[in-house]
């Protein structure tokens, strides 16, 4: 039997002998109405096919429910983990989910701007593209609405949750000087922050742990290809003379795979067992750490909690308490734990 269909809130509301704000009620949140007139609801929309136009409920209101979400690139499995987790969180409390990528381009990272803008978003968490930021269009976003940043704080003042870069390359660095020869930081291009941050770590432990800290830069041009970087980076090391030591901590995890896949095309034995040639440890515990042959230790992001406190903060913001927007004023550093596996 075909579902009745209708052609406006109006028109269901009338079908449900309720009211259009009653209707309208129900739709934000069931549980503000009473159960009689719920259930009168629930059992209409049985029989129909009506779906509420919420995008254009919400355009009528002074603040919508849906909230952007920028990141640099989708073809990150991180930005896709903690981009989920973010997107689980909006739902859990009612708002939708906007999701652009600026594919590493600062023309097209203004571009999402403008398209956040233009949709009327009610705030918007940000990853931004570093010192590649147009700083002018992260300013008028931030002007029009509450913005939360992560991973990379903005160039400006915001709301920010990320690592703690110093204590987590900290903690894998006394880790690796523990357990065998100290590591020398294969470096990627510095295009964030953090990139800074984990560099300077490493430096700043190794001196405390009485070693003479090397860092190897990356000599090629920056981009956001880490695999091939470092399968480059690798294969420049092994050409000029070969390693020069035994044990590599890469400054993330993507450019750690393309070291570890150029060291096995060299034929070198890559783990902490007896009779190995290279240990290799990253950063980020990417999803494919586990998987990686061996398997790679690393220092694992909290992204469940980057998450969780990046959508509390913006909706915080987002409140007209003064107290709770100093509250969102907080920048939240979370605290990464170290994974061991079979690569260092």
């Amino acid at each position: 039997m075909a579902k009745k269909t209708y052609k406006s809130m109006d028109d269901f509301a009338g079908a449900c002998g309720v009211s259009r704000p009653t209707l309208s009620k129900y739709f934000d949140d069931p549980t503000q109405i009473k159960e009689v007139t719920r259930k009168r609801i629930e059992a209409a929309l049985k029989k129909s096919s009506f779906e509420p136009n919420l995008f254009a409920r919400h355009l009528n209101r002074k603040r919508t429910k849906n909230i952007g979400i920028l990141v640099p690139t989708m073809s990150d499995p991180f930005y896709v983990q903690v981009v989920s987790l973010i997107e689980l969180e909006l739902r859990d409390k009612g708002f939708w989910p906007v999701q652009l990528s600026s594919h590493t381009r600062p023309e097209l990272e203004e571009e999402a701007v403008r398209t956040l803008m233009s949709l009327k978003v009610a705030g918007a968490i940000v990853a931004p593209l570093g010192p590649g930021s147009r700083r002018s269009a992260l300013e008028r976003l931030t002007d029009a609405i509450p913005v939360v940043c992560f991973d990379s704080p903005a160039m400006f003042d915001l709301p920010f949750v990320g690592n703690d870069n110093a204590q987590s390359v900290a903690a894998i660095v006394q880790y690796l000087c523990r357990s065998g020869e100290p590591p020398i930081f294969l470096d990627v291009p510095h295009m964030l922050a953090n990139t800074n941050e984990r560099t300077e770590s490493y430096r700043a432990t190794m001196i405390r742990e009485g070693y003479s800290p090397e860092v190897i830069e990356c000599d090629a041009p920056p981009s956001w290809e880490f695999e091939r970087l470092g399968y480059e980076q690798m294969q420049r090391i092994l050409s000029k003379g070969g390693l020069p030591g035994k044990t590599l901590l890469c400054a993330n995890d993507r450019f750690a795979f393309g070291a570890m896949a150029a060291a096995f095309a060299s034929g070198l034995k890559i783990g902490r067992a007896e009779g190995c040639d290279v240990r290799i440890a990253g950063h980020d515990d990417h999803p494919l750490s586990r998987y990686a042959c061996p398997s790679l230790t690393t220092m694992a992001q909290n992204a469940q909690e980057i998450a969780a406190k990046a959508v509390e903060i913006l909706l915080l913001s987002m409140e007209d308490d003064a107290a709770d927007r100093e509250l969102a004023a907080n920048r939240v550093i979370l605290e990464a734990t170290l994974v061991m596996r079979d690569s260092a």
